[in-house]
C-alpha cells in the first residue's frame, strides 16, 4: 500500500477519494469493496474493472467515491480497508485524496515543444497537478519557463560530473511526486531510477520498438515510413524498455521530408505525453509487470 502524507487543500474535491487495486482475480471482490465504501456512509461515483481471468486471472479496479469528512477520517478508513478487505484479497492498492494535487517536476534538455505544451496545459488548468519546477541540463529555456511563472534550475551534466549532478537534480525533486523527462536528452542511472520506481514518465519519440537511439526521424525518412508515432513510458533500468502508458502514430507518405516528418512527429509527442501524464495525475494507470492497465 502507498499512502498520500501531503496537505489537502481547501477545495470541493476533498471529499473524493480515488481507490486502485490489484489482485489476483477472484469472486466476491466487487460486493466486499461496496459493502464496504457503503458501510462508511460513502457514494459511489465511478467503477472500472477489469480482469484477465483469460491469461493468468489479475484483477484490476479503479474506484472514486464521495465521503463528507473524508480528510479527517481517512487514516481509520486505509487501515479498516487493509484488515477487513485487502488482506482477504491479498490486494495491491492504493488511496488517493483527490483534494491532493500531484507534485510534477519536469526534466527538459533544449527542445521545447513538450514541455510549453505541458505548462501551457497546466496554466490553463487542463493539467490538474501542481508543476513545481523545470530542470534542464541547458541554459536555453530559462525565460520561456519563468514566463510562467515556473522555477528554473540549469544543473549541467558531462560524463565527469553525471552522479554529481543527478544528485543534485533527486534533491531538487525532493518532495514531487512524479518525474516527466520532457525531451530530456540524458539517460539516467539506475541508481536514479530505482529511487523513482514508476515514477518517471518519458516521451520517447518514436513508436517503440522503432527507430531506438539518435535521430529517429532521419531513420523514418531513409526508410520510406507510412506511420510515425510516438511512445509515453514510465522509466526503468532497462534503457525504453518500460511499461508503456500511451502511443499513437500519424500516416505520412513519400513527399514529406525529414523536416515535415520531424513537425508531425514533435506534435504527436507532445499529444501522447500530455495524455500520459494526465492519465497519471488522475491515478487512471496500473502497472501489472511490464504493462500498463489505463482506465481512460
Amino acid at each position: 500500500m502507498s499512502k498520500d502524507t501531503k496537505t489537502p487543500v481547501t477545495d470541493p474535491a476533498i471529499d473524493t477519494a480515488t481507490l486502485l487495486i490489484k489482485c489476483k482475480d477472484q469472486a466476491g471482490i466487487v460486493q466486499a469493496v461496496s459493502e464496504f465504501i457503503h458501510r462508511y456512509g460513502a457514494n459511489i461515483i465511478t467503477l472500472d474493472q477489469y480482469s484477465t481471468a483469460h491469461e493468468g486471472g489479475q484483477y484490476f479496479m479503479r474506484l472514486e467515491f464521495a465521503l463528507a469528512g473524508l480528510s479527517e477520517i481517512i487514516d481509520n478508513f486505509e487501515a479498516s480497508f487493509e484488515h477487513t478487505v485487502a488482506k482477504r484479497y491479498e490486494m495491491e492498492w492504493r488511496l488517493h485524496n483527490n483534494a491532493i494535487k500531484t507534485k510534477v517536476g519536469i526534466l527538459v534538455s533544449k527542445f521545447d515543444h513538450a514541455l510549453l505544451d505541458l505548462l501551457w496545459r497546466h496554466q490553463r488548468g487542463l493539467l490538474d497537478c501542481d508543476i513545481t519546477c523545470v530542470v534542464s541540463n541547458h541554459n536555453d529555456l530559462r525565460q520561456e519557463v519563468e514566463n510562467f511563472g515556473i522555477p528554473f534550475h540549469h544543473v549541467p551534466v558531462t560524463k565527469d560530473t553525471k552522479a554529481e549532478a543527478e544528485e543534485k537534480i533527486h534533491q531538487i525533486m525532493a518532495g514531487n511526486d512524479l518525474l516527466v523527462l520532457a525531451r530530456y536528452m540524458q539517460i539516467l542511472s539506475e541508481d536514479f531510477v530505482s529511487r523513482w520506481p514508476m515514477k518517471i514518465i518519458n516521451i520517447h519519440h518514436s513508436f517503440l520498438p522503432a527507430f531506438v537511439g539518435a535521430d529517429p526521424y532521419r531513420q523514418a525518412f531513409d526508410k520510406g515510413v507510412k506511420l510515425i508515432g510516438a511512445t509515453a513510458h514510465y522509466v526503468t533500468a532497462d534503457l525504453d524498455q518500460g511499461p508503456i502508458i500511451e502511443q499513437d502514430v500519424h500516416r505520412v507518405t513519400h513527399r514529406q521530408g525529414v523536416t515535415e516528418l520531424r513537425a508531425i512527429g514533435r506534435d504527436v509527442e507532445r499529444n501522447v505525453l500530455a495524455r500520459a501524464v494526465n492519465w497519471h495525475v488522475q491515478n487512471r494507470v496500473i502497472v501489472a509487470g511490464n504493462k500498463t492497465v489505463v482506465f481512460n
